[in-house]
């Protein structure tokens, strides 16, 4: 169910649990479906023992997708504009995600209504792993 202009205000925010337990295994499917085999997120004895990371870590993009859920799940589909961001800090395996999308202003762009969301997602001790901005089109 798509939002509507009359029943979202500035400040509301949408959350969910993106993932729990990420597993290592779901690194590698990314890997094979994005086609980035950047040994970092793969291969342990390189990415410790030569890179000096405590461990494999997930792919930004990995990440960045995850966290597009909670808007393309709060908008419906098809209605996400514009979507954008920066990685903060490493997820590892193991790491428990939660993204929250919260409302900063409603606007009106060539008469359709268009909310703008500020997007964080945070790990498993609060320490925030991704943070942007979108964009999403509204019902009148």
């Amino acid at each position: 169910m798509a939002l509507s202009a009359s029943n979202v205000s500035v400040g509301q925010t949408f959350e969910q649990v993106l993932v729990e337990d990420l597993k290592r295994t779901q690194l590698v499917m990314y890997a094979g479906s994005s086609g980035d085999y950047n040994p970092l997120h793969s291969d342990e004895p390189f990415a410790t023992q030569v890179a000096g990371y405590p461990s494999v870590f997930a792919h930004g993009m990995l990440t960045m997708g995850m966290t597009g859920r909670v808007l393309t799940d709060a908008l419906g589909d098809g209605r996400l504009l514009s979507y954008g961001g920066r990685f903060t800090s490493q997820v590892f395996p193991g790491d428990n995600l939660k993204g929250v999308a919260t409302i900063t202003s409603i606007d009106t762009v060539d008469g359709v209504p268009v909310a703008t969301f500020s997007i964080s997602t945070t790990n498993q001790d609060g320490v925030e792993v991704f943070s942007g901005e979108a964009r999403g089109r509204l019902d009148s």
